[in-house]
């Protein structure tokens, strides 16, 4: 029996956009799952990790360990034979969310034995005579194709990168994923996302990171009306984080008491124009119990001039 060609896919919208493409043949694998939050081990397959990750998302996502299983262990059985499979092909955007999606892939794939396999990654991205970047399952037809047409193959040295960032980000010192950050490799968004995730800690002058603090520049200078429309603008406006529905409505939770509805519209009380001037640091009324892989979020501080991290 010939080999065959194993897909990863960001989804289930995009499988089944791929599902309608020409000479797309050979077994998709979904990956649905979250790791840009809450905390991770580096065997994601473990059962040290699977308790972790079933008991966060059932406290802030009401996933059940049975729709785990279902939606996505089940899925990793299909790494199970490696020899049946010549080659993969990683399906995944240039955000952060799907970045650290797809390094924590990849170091799956090399321990269960796909590392001398054909590797190649689909990544949307910016395209040519679009003023937005575009995820995958947006692009049409005809563009999804070109896009597997034009797949980067990985390299040895891409393969361990990825690997090794995933390492680093289930460790408890995020300060060494800063220098990978410059390493040359094939993965045209990955210094981006991972500069994007270490400013995901609060900045040492306010106790808010940038998402936060962009959250409330958007309520400073758009009339926003009410809690629905300042979600669009946040999920519109995030830049390289790709949070969904889910993920930018926990972000927001924690922003209430910087913020006061009026008749008319969301406006900033006086702690959110003091957080967004830098005038005063609210660390201590933000702090929570919040993960970044191996990582306590508020354990760590974002210095913006020298756009590195101190520890607490």
């Amino acid at each position: 029996m010939n080999a065959k060609t194993l897909h990863i896919t960001n989804g289930d919208a995009l499988t089944n956009k791929l599902n309608q493409l020409k000479h797309i043949e050979g077994d998709f694998l979904v990956w649905r799952e979250m790791f840009c939050e809450g905390p991770t081990e580096i065997d994601l397959e473990s059962n040290v990790s699977i308790q972790k990750r079933t008991d966060f998302l059932k406290k802030y996502y009401r996933i059940s360990t049975i729709d785990y299983q279902e939606k996505f262990l089940n899925e990793l059985e299909k790494l199970t034979h490696p020899e049946d499979y010549s080659t993969v092909i990683l399906w995944f955007e240039y955000d952060l969310f799907c970045h650290i999606n797809m390094i924590a892939a990849i170091s799956l794939l090399l321990r269960k034995g796909f590392g001398e396999k054909t590797i190649a990654l689909v990544c949307s991205g910016t395209i040519k005579n679009q003023d937005k970047i575009l995820e995958l399952d947006e692009l049409s037809i005809p563009q999804l194709q070109q896009h597997f047409n034009d797949r980067v193959l990985l390299n040895t040295n891409d393969i361990q990168l990825a690997s090794y960032v995933w390492t680093l980000y289930c460790e408890s010192d995020p300060k060494r994923i800063a220098g990978q950050i410059k390493k040359p490799s094939s993965f045209q968004y990955l210094s981006i996302c991972l500069r994007a995730h270490l400013q995901r800690f609060p900045n040492m002058l306010t106790g808010l990171n940038i998402l936060e603090h962009h959250i409330l520049d958007i309520i400073n200078t758009h009339t926003i009306k009410n809690m629905k429309q300042l979600m669009g603008y946040a999920l519109e406006y995030q830049g390289f984080y790709g949070y969904g529905d889910m993920q930018m409505k926990r972000v927001i939770a924690k922003l209430f008491q910087f913020l006061d509805q009026t008749p008319e519209q969301l406006v900033l009380s006086e702690r959110g124009k003091l957080a967004l001037a830098q005038k005063k640091n609210f660390y201590n009324t933000t702090s929570s119990n919040w993960y970044y892989g191996g990582v306590h979020k508020y354990q760590y501080l974002y210095n913006k001039q020298t756009h590195k991290l101190l520890k607490l």
